[in-house]
């Protein structure tokens, strides 16, 4: 017998000692080491109060309080909603096994008592007491888990300071959309300061879910980090030596899609590079055509060696930049239908054209999140880069 079955906690509760002692030496040499007695239905609800049992073995029919009355007052406490009870009893007609079943009974053993009959639905409810007990115990490490990365996910985005200091430089405006989903799939965007009034910006993608993937994405943080004072300003040269480092750091089949550009306002360009990523999309002023750039490229930590080839968009004044994960694509349906839609929808189109970058970012989201529902499969980030008002 497995020893966390063993070591359950059993009450046997019954008002004859004859039976309590049977019914623990049938338990005992079945192998069952954790056996207690109550003498009646108030006993076993105050010894239940002090120290709540893995399994409840009782007697229908007893002086004072009888079994059907101990069921509904554990069952009217959510604490034992979940703790078997097995009921010994010698009652034989279908409304009486109704009775006890409606009132909170797990399982029925007949009396006169058959030790096999006993060991076995003993076993097997102990077995799924163990069961459950064991996966709410790893559910809630794993939602603490969860909680502590999405505490750490919160510290590593952007300050609003830093965001407000580097777009201040640089000429333009910069907002965020962000939704988690409920086990994290390792999206994370960051900005870094460069000379010149620039800025750099990244948006990488983790492959998986849940904590690995968010680990793994705070690990790429770090790397990021540590090259921009030395090739933030050239962002092929950023991704090929972040590949490099992230094929040492990661272990075989975890890689991340990126795209990594310096926006330069006085230039009016932005120039990236990108690693399998969301191709990012331009809205010029004046309602002219979208323009998609690119995202093709190996994603990084696959094959050490890859390089990436360094591209450009146009950033004229009154226009937006729109950086985003293959997650938003998705909600959207895809880039032609859905986001192209969007971006050239009159709500978007009409506040740009007034000067309103906030209304036209205000649109898109809005259109997102309803699109992505209450709790999205995947985590969505889309970083609007606005130039209104430039000119």
């Amino acid at each position: 017998m497995d020893d966390a079955i063993a070591a359950c906690r059993i009450l046997v509760v019954d008002d004859t000692d004859f039976n309590r002692t049977l019914i623990g030496a049938l338990l005992g040499e079945a192998g069952f080491q954790n056996v207690v007695y109550a003498k009646d239905g108030f006993d076993a609800l105050a010894q239940i109060a002090a120290e709540a049992p893995d399994l409840l073995i009782l007697d229908i029919m007893m002086p004072g309080m009888d079994g059907f009355e101990v069921c509904r007052r554990l069952r009217d406490d959510h604490a034992y909603a979940d703790l078997p009870v097995l009921v010994q009893t010698a009652l034989s007609s279908s409304d009486d096994r109704n009775r006890a079943f409606a009132a909170g009974t797990t399982d029925l053993i007949s009396k006169p008592l058959d030790r096999t009959e006993l060991v076995a639905r003993v076993r097997i409810h102990l077995e799924n007491r163990v069961l459950i007990r064991d996966l709410q115990t790893y559910r809630a490490r794993v939602e603490g888990e969860l909680a502590m990365a999405r505490s750490m996910y919160d510290h590593l985005l952007p300050s609003a300071a830093l965001c407000a200091t580097q777009t201040d430089r640089a000429g333009v405006t910069l907002r965020s959309h962000t939704a988690l989903s409920s086990d994290l799939g390792g999206d994370l965007w960051g900005v870094l300061p460069l000379a010149g009034g620039r800025f750099g910006l990244f948006l990488l993608d983790m492959a998986g879910r849940g904590v690995s993937a968010a680990l793994n994405a705070f690990r790429m943080h770090t790397l990021i980090h540590e090259l921009a004072p030395h090739l933030g300003e050239r962002p092929a040269a950023f991704l090929t030596e972040l590949n490099e480092r992230a094929v040492c750091l990661l272990e075989l089949g975890q890689h991340a899609t990126v795209i990594y550009g310096v926006v330069d306002g006085a230039a009016e360009r932005f120039t990236y590079a990108a690693a399998a990523a969301a191709p990012p999309v331009l809205v010029p002023p004046d309602g002219a055509a979208l323009v998609f750039g690119e995202g093709s490229g190996q994603p990084v930590g696959i094959a050490a060696g890859t390089r990436y080839e360094e591209r450009s968009l146009p950033f004229p004044p009154d226009s937006a930049l729109v950086l985003h994960s293959t997650a938003v694509l998705e909600a959207l349906g895809g880039r032609n239908g859905g986001l192209a839609a969007l971006l050239q929808s009159p709500a978007v189109r009409n506040a740009l054209a007034a000067g309103d970058g906030g209304g036209a970012f205000t649109a898109v989201t809005a259109a997102l999140a309803a699109a992505q529902g209450d709790v999205p499969l995947d985590d969505h980030t889309l970083v609007w880069i606005g130039r209104e008002g430039a000119r």
